[in-house]
């Protein structure tokens, strides 16, 4: 495997740094062999969940997310002021973007992210989403809070939390996990039209993604959105995000269907989208329908996103596998989620 960092420091690798192969991961990308697997077994302490064989499950093999005496203090957590016409703006669209929001955040959110980059295996859940052979680099990670110090930080000390608990308007705000991203230069792979939700082991009605963009980005090239689609009552199958195919498909679903064919029907939907800096935060609901196009990448596209739950959201065993493939929790259909694994880390002091 190649290991030249190009003018972007980015590792310059089509290698897949993932141990359960040759099967798929909780997005749904498949795996392919890297001649660093054998190495990275050795010199990296990781854990096989159990819950699930290995022979015919995704992602199963990684580095254990949680470290043990990690605390986030929600009294250290500052307040963001949320304009009425913002939140308004999320119940009705299921997504708004806050112009400029976490500014301070961006230089920070990247060291962190490089550190991912740099050295994948070492961290939870790396995936790559470009078929080999294909111009640039898709590739993104999650469930590293407490594994990278710049995203511990984040989620200690940032408005996060404040921003998903005022936008769901929900008692609390529970941190469900972080997802990074990094699109480089030449990339023309789209993800997918997706909602989040039905990849997640949790339901209810009040949730947030909190998106930080770390890079400019044209429209063109960001991320697209379904207004009003977190509405529409319906939750689509997951879909693998290297080809676009729906996975999951094949188990006892009843309530979800193919996500339908949004660009071949863009007039019959209202779709959305912004030209991004650093800094910008786009807030949007599980169930929002949002993917990008396939036009090229032209310069390095990096987001890092936190996952918030509201009071109403509980643990939901769905058909399949779920991402991040959690086990051994000993949660239960209809459960709250467990605060040791998933901490409440905002409250709305004006209820009673």
């Amino acid at each position: 495997m190649e290991s030249d960092k190009d003018a972007y420091g980015l590792l310059e690798t089509r290698a897949v740094y993932w141990f359960a192969l040759p099967n798929r991961q909780p997005n749904g990308n498949f795996l392919r062999p890297s001649s660093k697997i054998a190495n990275a077994f050795e010199n990296h302490a990781l854990t096989y969940n159990p819950g699930m064989t290995k022979g015919d499950s995704f992602n199963q093999v990684t580095v254990d997310w949680r470290k043990p005496g990690t605390r986030v203090d929600p009294a250290s957590l500052p307040a963001f002021d949320a304009r009425r016409q913002d939140i308004e703006t999320f119940r009705r669209d299921g997504v708004v973007l806050l112009r400029a929001a976490q500014r301070e955040w961006v230089e920070p959110l990247r060291r962190g992210l490089q550190r991912n980059l740099d050295d994948p295996g070492a961290y939870a859940f790396p995936c790559e989403s470009n078929p080999r052979g294909e111009p640039g680099r898709f590739f993104d990670s999650y469930c590293n809070w407490q594994l990278i110090p710049e995203y511990l930080d984040y989620v200690s000390h940032s408005t996060a939390a404040s921003i998903a608990g005022q936008f769901m308007d929900s008692r609390h705000a529970q941190f469900f996990h972080e997802h990074a991203f990094m699109k480089a230069p030449g990339t023309q792979r789209a993800t997918p039209w997706h909602q989040d939700l039905p990849y997640y082991c949790v339901d209810g009605s009040k949730s947030a993604s909190v998106y930080v963009a770390l890079d400019a980005a044209d429209a063109a090239v960001a991320v697209q959105f379904v207004r009003g689609s977190h509405r529409w009552n319906r939750l689509f199958y997951p879909r693998v995000f290297e080809d676009g195919s729906a996975f999951n498909d094949d188990q006892d679903a009843a309530a979800m269907e193919t996500v339908p064919d949004i660009d071949g029907q863009a007039d019959a939907h209202d779709l959305t989208d912004w030209a991004l800096e650093p800094g910008d935060v786009i807030v949007f609901d599980f169930r929002t329908l949002h993917g990008t196009g396939a036009a090229e990448v032209k310069q390095l596209r990096r987001a890092f996103s936190t996952r918030w739950l509201g009071d109403d959201m509980r643990y939901c065993q769905r058909p399949g596998e779920s991402s991040p493939p959690y086990t051994d929790h000993g949660m239960r259909d209809g459960d709250p989620l467990r605060e040791d694994w998933f901490p409440v880390l905002w409250r709305n002091d004006t209820t009673g």
